[in-house]
């Protein structure tokens, strides 16, 4: 039987095998689905890491205002986005492609390098669409554990890098995990990348770190490798359902071939505005960004009292061991009204990533899982 159709299809259509073998991307549950099971309206929404403030104000206003035409075509370039991000990041903007979220252009540099057989590294647990996308190309993905102390196992890292792929995902601060990349250990991986090989930083989280992490897209522009740095506004800034994020690449010629590799017109004209706006009040961000920042600590250190394992995080979510199956405690959470992460890779179904929330959903999360551990 030819294997490019998939058993048991209908009418005889033969599938991408790479694609129908994909395994589900966990996007986490819909709130009405949440509403449906618990029989309750007031649902806390810490699955998604979304943030909780919501957005700037200054978002709110461009998004009213008479001057968005939603009829009209966006401009598929997105030259007044990639200018202001040029601007704040003293980077050329030739050098960024901006996407429907980080989300399109992981997609986008699978697209742009991978052919099938081809070998990419990454780390598990891992971000899904690090592995999904490359293997969606045909490329042959290896995953690199995480420690017993959860964090980044560098010397298996740096090994794995050093054999040559043809890419490498690594998130920096690390979803799902939390930790990031401290300086001596990104500069090891960067030493043991090859010509051949492209590093792909994500660092969707960066706005959370805190001085102690180094800003990976100053470090590696400072290197002599081929890089893309990838960004969003889905976290800080509170657009997640505006759907737009960037990458930030080595040279233009990179960025144009990141580019080909993505739909047109893939980043509305409403998102465009609104990443505009959220740019220029950079102030609410950073407020938002400190209040989030203290009640990580604040929940990290409940949880540990109540004797869960947690990993560090530079993030606004935690990744914990729950010492049971993962499932069955966001099922016991859910019949409260709280929706959290059970994470589904092998070997790691006994960890929960939690997103922090408002202060208020906070205490609702603690007071749940303390009545929980008593049971």
């Amino acid at each position: 039987m030819d294997n490019s159709v998939k058993s048991g299809s209908q009418n005889g259509l033969a599938f991408n095998p790479n694609v129908a073998a994909l395994p589900p991307y966990n996007a986490g549950m819909n709130i009405a689905v949440a509403r449906s099971i618990s029989g309750r309206n007031d649902i806390a929404r810490l699955a998604s890491n979304e943030n909780p403030d919501g957005c700037s104000p200054a978002v709110l206003a461009v998004l009213a205002s008479p001057t968005l035409e939603p009829w009209r075509y966006a401009d598929p370039a997105c030259a007044a986005l990639r200018a202001a991000l040029g601007q704040r990041l003293s980077i050329q903007p030739d050098t960024i492609v901006a996407g429907n979220g980080s989300e399109e252009l992981i997609a986008a540099v699978s697209r742009a390098m991978l052919v099938p057989g081809v070998g990419v590294v990454t780390v598990v647990p891992s971000f899904g669409l690090h592995e999904i996308e490359p293997l969606a190309q045909g490329a042959v993905v290896t995953k690199v554990a995480m420690t017993d102390d959860l964090g980044f196992d560098i010397a298996a890292l740096e090994q794995a890098v050093a054999s040559g792929p043809r890419l490498v995902f690594l998130s920096s601060p690390w979803n799902p995990v939390g930790p990031a990349l401290d300086r001596k250990s990104l500069d090891r991986l960067i030493a043991a990348v090859r010509p051949g090989t492209l590093l792909v930083l994500d660092e969707a989280y960066f706005e959370f770190a805190d001085g102690s992490c180094p800003d990976g897209l100053e470090v590696l522009r400072s290197s002599d490798i081929a890089f893309v740095v990838l960004r969003t506004f889905s976290k800080a800034y509170g657009l997640a359902g505006l759907r737009v994020g960037y990458a930030i690449c080595s040279d233009a010629e990179l960025a144009r071939v990141v580019a080909a590799a993505k739909t047109p017109f893939n980043v509305n004209a409403a998102a465009q505005a609104a990443a505009i706006a959220a740019l220029s009040d950079e102030a609410w961000m950073r407020g938002s960004v400190a209040r989030l920042r203290s009640e990580r600590a604040r929940v990290g250190a409940a949880l540990e009292e109540l004797g869960f394992r947690v990993a560090s995080s530079q993030t606004n979510f935690l990744f914990f061991d729950c010492g049971r199956d993962s499932a069955a405690l966001a099922s016991a959470l859910l019949q409260e009204g709280i929706i959290v992460k059970a994470w589904r890779e092998r070997g790691y179904e006994a960890y929960v990533r939690l997103t922090i929330g408002s202060p208020a959903d906070n205490d609702r999360l603690i007071g749940a899982l303390a009545r929980i551990a008593r049971q």
